[in-house]
């Protein structure tokens, strides 16, 4: 009886709430991937969230039988929320109506909107029958992917003996086939050619530049996780290791936590963040083991000491571009073993867990002999150990890791996250990092892109007054003790942020950004050739609208300016505009959306950036600057019915087209070295094909 109240008493109070149109799920991620792209140079190319998230839109993820690790893949769900349910479904049994989430305590109407469209409640099958169907009833997915720059770049017009030239055709080509049966079981293969590589022919007569493959396995008995091949490792609060998608500061400040499972299967074209080999997990009551072994080749910067003839290693690359003689030459020139375990303990509310990994190269690392890269990782063995921990106590969950290298340098974060109530949560995170500290392959919730050289303290603030109105804010504080690249001392920065989002109907949905940083760096002044540590401030404000014109047309405006070292001598101003028009009639098999952009910027430092709408599991944020005009034009297509007269009709077939075009009027240049353009614009086409059955 006090259940059936407990759920009478949240329809009557929610109900209101839901009877309004579900927010864009995917506007969170974009946004959170904006701010990622502003602090991350390296275009990221793990679509692996995205594939997670067409995935429960197909196949609900059920909350009667979801395990923690099953929750934590939904991106919005915090430990603390996870936990809430958890200990909720303990007391009460399996929920009888999916509305019934709106009882469990810290779950919020905002979260609930986001998450309707990829859970369930239904029953699922036994375990027996779902092992006997893995093999059997699981999806099969091909896609083909093909994307162009129609101006030829200098990299195509030099001649091939200058050994900058690019030796293939500016063609970019996927491939990928995937098979998932509810996540249990997953194979797949990928190919990938960039563009300026070979195909078929030259240093690629085995077709693409990168192949990935792998199997995975999951809730077998004691095993929990089997991963052979491609996978990628998580380890804690990414200290040590965390390959997987990760934000950091943002306006969803819930989402600073790193929450992961240990391995998971590597689907992405990118060829650097992962290991190749094999990993188990195993999961015996409260402990759960995971140990793994990679074995790969990498490529980097080959120099060699003209004394000794001793080679070494400076650098390693991360783009995966082999398209020069050059970048053909340090191809895989360098063999990397990497192994690693993780043992944890749970029990109800707190967990803790024992990390290590250990990385043996072919070569010595020696990075360039400069004042910032002192403590810069050198040698062919490296080594981390560390503990982490959360703990929930009502609405408070605690959270951290502790880190040591192989000289027991140490590295540390601890994060709070409270449910003030149902209308207000708070953030804290502190982390301190060694200057000598060194790792790889870590992602963790610092300023600096890796875990090195930092001390902070973040504070982030959610507030809720109405189901029309949210406001997030944070303020980062950060100081580097040693000197890092363009600073040559000692420094520091801060970081302000608040957004306000108000939704007044189901129509209109809108926010408002501004953002404030200052970090020191160093600044040249006029008639000298040496620099000294300055602060350097940046401002930003943005106010976005969303309008939902009718069920099948959503029209998106934006105006963004940003203020560079504002009264200074480098000063920079940048402005933004766009507008999207998108529409997806209901009950048609195609759909389509358009952007039209106007940028102006005093220079690159005043660059904005704008995520863009894809193809399927791919994603654009590019940076742009200077003067001129950007637009795009998606169309997707469902030709099913038309294929079905020569396929089955249990299989689906969709396609997408794109094209984008950056006009810049005046310009007789665009980018720079072998990128660099003759001309005023750049025109991007992109095709994609996809079966599924």
């Amino acid at each position: 009886m006090k259940r059936i109240l407990i759920i009478a008493v949240y329809l009557l109070l929610y109900s209101t709430s839901f009877a309004q149109e579900q927010e864009n799920t995917i506007a969170a991620l974009e946004r959170q991937a904006e701010a990622l792209a502003d602090e991350e140079e390296p275009e990221n190319e793990d679509d692996s969230f995205l594939q997670q998230l067409a995935h429960f839109k197909k196949h609900p993820l059920n909350l009667n039988t979801a395990e923690a690790a099953d929750l934590k893949e939904l991106m919005w769900l915090g430990d603390l929320q996870i936990e809430n349910l958890l200990r909720y479904r303990r007391l009460l049994g399996n929920f009888l109506d999916l509305y019934e989430i709106q009882a469990i305590p810290t779950w919020n109407t905002s979260t609930i909107q986001k998450l309707l469209p990829y859970i369930t409640v239904n029953k699922d099958k036994s375990v027996v029958d779902d092992i006997k169907e893995r093999w059997t009833a699981g999806e099969h997915n091909i896609i083909l992917r093909s994307s162009l720059v129609l101006e030829k770049s200098v990299g195509y017009q030099k001649h091939p003996d200058s050994g900058n030239s690019f030796m293939g055709s500016g063609n970019r080509l996927m491939m990928r086939y995937s098979y998932n049966y509810k996540g249990l079981l997953k194979w797949g293969i990928l190919g990938d050619k960039d563009s300026g590589e070979q195909f078929f022919k030259g240093a690629q007569k085995s077709g693409f530049d990168f192949y990935s493959f792998h199997l995975y396995l999951s809730k077998i008995g004691l095993i929990r996780s089997l991963v052979l091949g491609d996978f990628t490792v998580n380890m804690g609060q990414g200290l040590i290791q965390w390959q997987s998608m990760a934000f950091k500061k943002s306006a969803e400040i819930t989402s600073i936590k790193r929450q992961a499972t240990v391995l998971r299967p590597y689907t992405a074209p990118g060829e650097y963040n992962f290991h190749r080999g094999a990993g188990i997990t195993l999961q015996k009551g409260r402990w759960e083991g995971t140990v793994f072994l990679s074995l790969r080749k990498l490529t980097g910067n080959l120099e060699k000491d003209p004394v000794t003839d001793q080679g070494h290693i400076s650098s390693i690359s991360a783009s995966g571009y082999h398209r020069t003689a050059k970048e053909l030459e340090d191809r895989n020139n360098l063999r990397q073993i990497t192994t690693g375990s993780s043992l944890r303990y749970s029990f109800n509310d707190l967990h803790v867990a024992a990390n290590a990994v250990f990385y043996k190269f072919s070569l010595p690392l020696q990075k360039q002999d400069r004042p910032y890269n002192l403590f810069a990782p050198r040698g062919k063995t490296f080594a981390n150990e560390s503990v982490d921990y959360s703990y929930t106590f009502r609405n408070f969950h605690v959270f951290g890791e502790l880190a040591v290298d192989k000289d027991l340098n140490k590295a540390f974060l601890n994060g709070l996250l409270v449910s003030l109530s149902l209308a207000a949560d708070l953030t804290l995170v502190y982390r301190s990092v060694s200057r000598r500290y060194q790792s790889f392959y870590t992602n963790a919730f610092t300023e600096n892109s890796m875990p090195v050289n930092e001390q902070g303290f973040y504070a982030g603030l959610s507030i809720r007054p109405s189901d029309q109105v949210k406001i997030n804010l944070y303020t980062d504080g950060y100081y580097f003790p040693w000197l890092k690249y363009r600073v040559d001392a000692p420094s520091g920065g801060r970081e302000y942020y608040v957004q306000l989002a108000y939704k007044p109907n189901k129509v209109v949905e809108m926010y408002g950004v501004f953002r404030k940083d200052a970090k020191e760096q160093n600044i040249t002044a006029e008639g000298l050739t040496v620099g000294a540590p300055g602060t350097i401030s940046r401002q930003s404000l943005r106010v976005h609208c969303n309008v939902s014109i009718n069920r099948s047309l959503v029209m998106r405006s934006r105006v963004e300016t940003i203020v560079y070292n504002h009264k200074q001598a480098t000063a920079e101003e940048g402005f933004l505009m766009l507008c999207d028009l998108l529409y997806k009639p209901a009950l048609k098999p195609w759909s389509g959306n358009v952007r039209v952009l106007y940028f102006e910027t005093s220079g690159y430092n005043s660059r904005l950036y704008a995520f863009e709408n894809d193809v399927l599991y791919n994603f654009s944020i590019p940076a742009v600057f200077d003067k001129g005009y950007r637009y795009y034009l998606n169309a997707n297509i469902n030709i099913s019915k038309w294929a079905h007269r020569f396929i089955s009709r249990k299989t689906s077939v969709e396609c997408w087209v794109r094209t984008a075009q950056t006009l810049y009027p005046g310009k007789k240049l665009i980018g720079s070295g072998a990128d660099e353009i003759n001309g005023d614009k750049k025109t991007d086409i992109k095709i994609q094909l996809m079966v599924s059955f």
